[in-house]
């Protein structure tokens, strides 16, 4: 079975998938700090617990925090005797092209929603990830990834302006019931939400002007389906993009290794 691991600025998400679907996906705060042999007892720990009996063959990670990376090769190795693929690295071959800026570093969650989205949907996307940042990435007719926009996170907007302003509390972000606010939280809660809304529609339509042709706008990650509420802003909300790119990116490499 593989065993996909996406590893983001705050959270690290496991999946096992047995070929057909994910039989069990777990959470974790990402610590650079964790060995292998910690991950590894976590990890048990919790198949355990949903006596998950699974014999792990294969490992793919994408990873935004580099210094995490050397210790999920090492439980890879060290444990499941594989060798995982690592999207990013030269051997680790991508199913779409990467059309950028020559030098440019493409994070590797973008491009494993590149891949999944075009997977899932076809050409002519705009995939909207709701993540530590708030990214864009715009997927080409023919699956290839051609550049975005980055913006910064909901949650990193709200705890930015409790930081930077000593009288404004720290709060989570709802959809208010009002755009104006008779309070601190729900005024606070209003700037961050229709602020966002407006970032997006505003983002996406240049984007789609930009291009000059129809295109599908696809929301991912934590707070998306805070933002799925607002019925004209997305085509479709995908919960597990990412982890469903991962899988699309280890089958063609399997394949192309046995070609």
């Amino acid at each position: 079975m593989l065993l996909a691991i996406d590893c983001g600025n705050t959270n690290t998400v496991f999946s096992i998938w047995d070929g057909a679907r994910f039989i069990a996906t777990w959470r974790t705060a990402t610590e650079h700090q964790r060995t292998a042999d910690q991950y590894f007892v976590w990890l048990s720990t919790l198949m355990g617990i949903q006596k998950i009996d699974a014999e792990i063959t294969d490992v793919i990670i994408s990873s935004t925090v580099p210094r995490v990376v050397f210790n999920l090769r090492v439980l890879a190795d060290r444990y499941f005797d594989t060798r995982p693929f690592v999207v990013g690295k030269p051997d680790c071959l991508l199913p779409v092209d990467i059309r950028v800026d020559t030098g440019t570093q493409v994070g590797p969650d973008r491009l494993v929603n590149t891949v999944a989205g075009y997977d899932l949907y076809g050409g002519d996307l705009i995939v909207v990830d709701f993540g530590t940042a708030t990214t864009f990435d715009v997927v080409d007719t023919d699956g290839a990834y051609i550049g975005g926009v980055i913006a910064p996170g909901v949650n990193l907007s709200l705890e930015a302006l409790h930081q930077a302003a000593a009288a404004l509390p720290h709060v989570d972000i709802s959809r208010p019931q009002r755009v104006v606010g008779t309070n601190t939280v729900a005024c606070m809660q209003s700037g961050v939400f229709w602020g966002y809304v407006g970032l997006v529609r505003e983002i996406c339509a240049r984007i789609k002007e930009e291009r000059a042709r129809p295109m599908k706008v696809i929301s991912t990650g934590g707070l998306a389906p805070l933002f799925q509420q607002s019925a004209d802003l997305f085509d479709a909300f995908q919960d597990d993009l990412t982890m469903h790119g991962l899988t699309v990116i280890h089958k063609h490499n399997k394949t192309e290794v046995r070609a």
